[in-house]
């Protein structure tokens, strides 16, 4: 990741580089204030690990809206980096980072339980700052985007909502089904190009072909072996036009066949769109501008 980036202000890509319209085909502006909340634990912890906050914050300004709060919650363990210096150098220079891509960082001192048996357990917990910040900066946000998975958001979520604020919830693994349902929209931080690096492909370039990609299944034939996956571009403001054969449409077909699946790829997975694939999209040899997938294998399921 690209530290050297300054991003103490909003570039004007952010602003200007993406076609602003929503789906009642109003024009959108920087007008829209936007306010972005990361429980960097949660998100740790299910799925997210080495999230890329220079992505998250394209993503939250998709729309051309102004990126009013950019905040995240992170746990350090001061007991341990009195200890390991390596820890230490760590957490500061990831910390610093973060900060040079323009979010405010809120530091949870990790916390140390013994219970009756001896055993210790550590606790870094930011649901409370996270939720009174919310609450709090709401009344200067039109949009909220939340990333975690916790379903203790709940009861923010409707306050934020009753406020007047549209909220959209990022999650990996884990994500409450509750807290799925009440948001306005959800988003699996999976799909999101780039969002999550693909760590054995480190000059990866998302659709590309010969790239690695995540996507879903859209359409399986049994009978016939084969079926399309679907996988988003680009970060774009129509993520709601989800047919790829429409102009403005952010997401693309690709071909795969049976013989591309892995052992564990069933046909009961391909048919539940909460599963994730991993795979290569290659150009095909039969249809101009087409793509075919290979060595398609499970990248998540909610039964797995």
């Amino acid at each position: 990741m690209d530290s050297s980036l300054s991003l103490s202000t909003q570039s004007t890509a952010e602003l200007c580089s993406y076609d602003s319209t929503d789906e009642r085909g109003i024009r959108l502006g920087s007008n829209i204030r936007v306010g972005v909340f990361v429980d960097a634990e949660n998100v740790r912890y299910n799925g997210g690990y080495q999230m890329r906050y220079d992505v998250l914050r394209r993503f939250a300004a998709r729309e051309g809206g102004m990126l009013q709060r950019l905040n995240t919650y992170m746990a350090f363990d001061a007991e341990r980096a009195r200890e390991d210096t390596e820890y230490k150098k760590k957490s500061q220079t990831y910390q610093q980072m973060v900060r040079d891509f323009g979010w405010k960082i809120t530091v949870k001192q990790v916390r140390r339980y013994t219970d009756e048996n001896g055993n210790v357990t550590t606790k870094a917990n930011a649901d409370l700052d996270m939720a009174v910040d919310a609450m709090l900066q709401a009344n200067r946000l039109d949009q909220v985007l939340l990333v975690t998975g916790d379903g203790d958001f709940l009861q923010v979520v409707d306050a934020l909502q009753n406020t007047g604020c549209r909220v959209e919830l990022i999650g990996f693994k884990n994500v409450s089904r509750q807290l799925q349902q009440e948001v306005d929209a959800f988003y699996s931080g999976f799909l999101i190009p780039d969002l999550l690096p693909i760590s054995y492909e480190p000059r990866n370039e998302w659709g590309k072909p010969g790239s690695c990609v995540r996507g879903v299944c859209t359409k399986w034939f049994a009978d016939k072996g084969y079926g399309f996956l679907r996988i988003m571009t680009h970060i774009s403001p129509n993520l709601w036009v989800t047919d790829p054969r429409e102009p403005d449409s952010p997401y693309t077909s690709v071909f795969c066949h049976v013989n591309e699946l892995a052992e564990d790829v069933n046909e009961d997975l391909l048919s539940n769109r909460e599963t994730i694939l991993e795979f290569y999209v290659n150009e095909s040899e039969q249809k101009d501008n087409g793509l075919v997938a290979s060595n398609v294998r499970l990248a998540f399921s909610v039964n797995r």
